[in-house]
């Protein structure tokens, strides 16, 4: 038997392996990585569909303070910005927002060095503050997923002030000019998706740009429903405890409902919200902040989520379908998209904040039953594999694919 390669077929190997395309290089974008929530999950689907098209040049963003989110994203190399390395970034970042769209001309300038020696082929942004105002070197297309224009500018800046002079004064000061800038830059995006419908209207409205909706991933084979229902008698509210999400709304209508309400989460108003919640005694539970696990048990022994916010999308609303569980929505925002009234939960009108709270109480004694096969099935729509899929079609198209 003859163990000596053949020279020429070894040629001809070599050459065909100098002479296959390169894998197009394909540059990430976000405003920063503090904490693991709904769009830093669409980030690492996002990243996982990159790594199947071609190769990650790295992650540009604002701030980042080093804390570990998933493998896709801290596979990555990071670029930061230079207000990302001021003392007390982390903690003060929004306060900072005079000072994002210089933050971003700087990643700007980086990307321009970093492609003079490898070029990129294509940037994806995920924005909801500042990053999609990323100019990209000359011919190289930019795909933003925008999660929001700025809300604290563009939309809930009264929410934002809440309980805060300084903050309120300095987006009357500042967000004129931030909002000039933020859409004058939408001209860096080749092309915007939206999160929802609602988002979509709003990037029309604040930056004159029409859009393609792609809904964001959601885990429904985590959040499934209970392997032997057994409801227990309590309402559920589930969010960042702000003034924006109206959490006092939720806790209001389930007292008056008589309905025992579990509050999971944190924020600047958890101390405001308990002494609020101090005379409807054993009616109000808080919980704190807890693990994905003990918020999919709770999903899956309430009776119905409360969902009193003006959301971009709402993530937790589709893992309370995904779970059986009925979501009581405001009309508005992302819940359109999201929650089939009178099938998978109820949608309510709200005038004001007492007719809002009028209206839940009402919404609460008419939603769906839990566990129907519908409220299941409506989940399965946002599901993971349906972002990836769409995301690659329009990561494909951006490539000449």
């Amino acid at each position: 038997m003859n163990t000596h390669s053949d020279p020429t077929a070894e040629g001809s190997r070599d050459a065909s392996r100098s002479s296959a395309p390169a894998r197009p290089r394909i540059a990430l974008a976000y405003d920063w990585i503090v904490a693991l929530r709904g769009g830093e999950r669409v980030l690492d689907a996002t990243a996982r569909v990159a790594a199947t098209r071609g190769e990650i040049d790295g992650l540009y963003v604002l701030f980042d303070d080093g804390t570990r989110l998933t493998d896709s994203i801290d596979a990555l190399e990071r670029h930061r910005a230079w207000i990302g390395g001021l003392p007390g970034s982390r903690a003060l970042r929004r306060w900072m927002l005079p000072l994002f769209p210089s933050g971003v001309r700087g990643l700007g300038r980086m990307l321009a060095r970093n492609h003079r020696q490898r070029p990129v082929d294509l940037v994806i942004s995920g924005s909801s503050a500042a990053i999609k105002g990323l100019k990209t070197p000359d011919g190289v297309p930019h795909l933003c997923y925008c999660h929001a224009p700025a809300r604290y500018v563009w939309s809930l800046g009264a929410e934002y002030s809440k309980g805060s002079f300084l903050r309120g004064l300095g987006l009357k000061l500042f967000g004129g000019s931030f909002r000039r800038w933020d859409r004058k830059s939408a001209s860096h995006v080749t092309k915007f998706l939206a999160n929802s419908t609602h988002i979509q209207r709003e990037i029309q409205r604040c930056f004159g740009r029409e859009s393609t909706v792609v809904f964001p991933p959601v885990r429904t084979e985590y959040f499934v429903p209970p392997a032997r229902p057994a409801r227990d008698d309590f309402v559920l509210c589930v969010g960042a405890l702000e003034p924006y999400k109206k959490t006092e709304d939720a806790i209001r209508a389930a007292f008056r409902a008589k309905r025992k309400i579990v509050v999971v989460g944190e924020g600047s108003q958890d101390e405001w919200l308990r002494e609020m919640a101090h005379d409807y005694g054993d009616f109000v539970v808080f919980k704190g902040r807890l693990p994905d696990a003990e918020v999919r048990d709770l999903m899956q022994r309430a009776r119905c989520l409360l969902f009193p916010q003006i959301e971009d999308f709402g993530i937790t609303a589709v893992e309370a379908q995904a779970c059986g569980l009925p979501v009581v929505a405001r009309r508005a925002g992302g819940a359109l998209d999201t929650v089939v009234d009178g099938v998978t939960g109820v949608l309510y009108d709200a005038v004001d904040e007492d007719h809002a709270i009028s209206a839940m109480v009402e919404a609460i004694a008419r939603c769906p039953a839990p566990d129907s096969p519908a409220i299941r099935g409506n989940s399965e729509r946002f599901a993971e594999s349906v972002f990836l899929a769409a995301m690659g079609r329009e990561v494909d198209g951006l490539l000449g694919r």
